[in-house]
């Protein structure tokens, strides 16, 4: 009697029903169609940022030239300010007067080609008031007789120095010829008659050295315009 053995036959399973996840790909309550892919965002590679540096701006050389000059420019006036304050402080400085004392024609001539020659002998009077002050007179002076805008005669003032206090009286001849004077003789003849005095200008141009204690400044030259009248 055979035996009768039962064959046990393997059951084959689906391997890829293996593989198959048991969890849902999509959630409860939801469709395929509502779940979008997650995707990385692509890699970005970050540049350092360089600033370029501004160009330099040549007007910033220029200002600062300019406020240093003026900066120096103030500091010099400051300073000469101060110097001339401390001299008037000390020196006390007084405008020195002059007057003219006397004007005598000594010649006041028509010649026939009607030019006039004259001859003047002033005396002026130049009162230095300052204590401390002296002043010297230099050459190159130059001083004019007029009458309304012509010229009569005209001379210079002598070197010389002027003390503290001093008074000085100066007796200058002054000469001069005036070419085509006929108009001026009859303006001068109308006006002796109507005033009996002839209205006159002297002008004087006079370069001078002031003397601070043993100081001496550099030269400068003034102009001094008197009034007097002749006859």
């Amino acid at each position: 009697m055979a035996d009768h053995q039962q064959k046990i036959h393997p059951v084959h399973e689906d391997v890829e029903a293996q593989h198959t996840p048991t969890v849902p790909l999509v959630p409860r309550g939801s469709s395929k169609s509502d779940q979008t892919p997650q995707h990385d965002p692509p890699f970005e590679r970050t540049l350092p940022v360089v600033h370029s540096k501004p160009p330099k701006k040549k007007r910033s050389c220029c200002c600062k030239f300019l406020c240093w000059t003026i900066s120096l420019l103030l500091l010099l006036i400051i300073t000469i300010a101060i110097v001339l304050g401390i001299l008037v402080l000390a020196f006390q400085p007084k405008i020195p007067k002059y007057s003219v004392d006397r004007m005598r024609i000594t010649e006041f001539n028509f010649s026939g080609d009607s030019s006039l020659e004259a001859t003047f002998n002033v005396t002026i009077t130049a009162t230095n008031p300052n204590k401390k002050i002296g002043i010297y007179y230099e050459r190159g002076s130059h001083i004019s007789v007029w009458y309304t805008d012509s010229k009569l005669c005209e001379g210079s003032i002598p070197k010389f120095y002027q003390g503290h206090q001093n008074t000085t009286v100066l007796n200058l001849p002054l000469t001069g010829q005036t070419q085509n004077a006929t108009a001026l003789a009859t303006s001068l003849q109308q006006q002796q008659q109507q005033t009996g005095n002839v209205p006159l200008d002297l002008k004087v141009d006079q370069p001078v050295r002031v003397k601070l204690g043993k100081l001496k400044l550099m030269k400068v030259k003034f102009a001094v315009r008197l009034q007097a009248g002749g006859r």
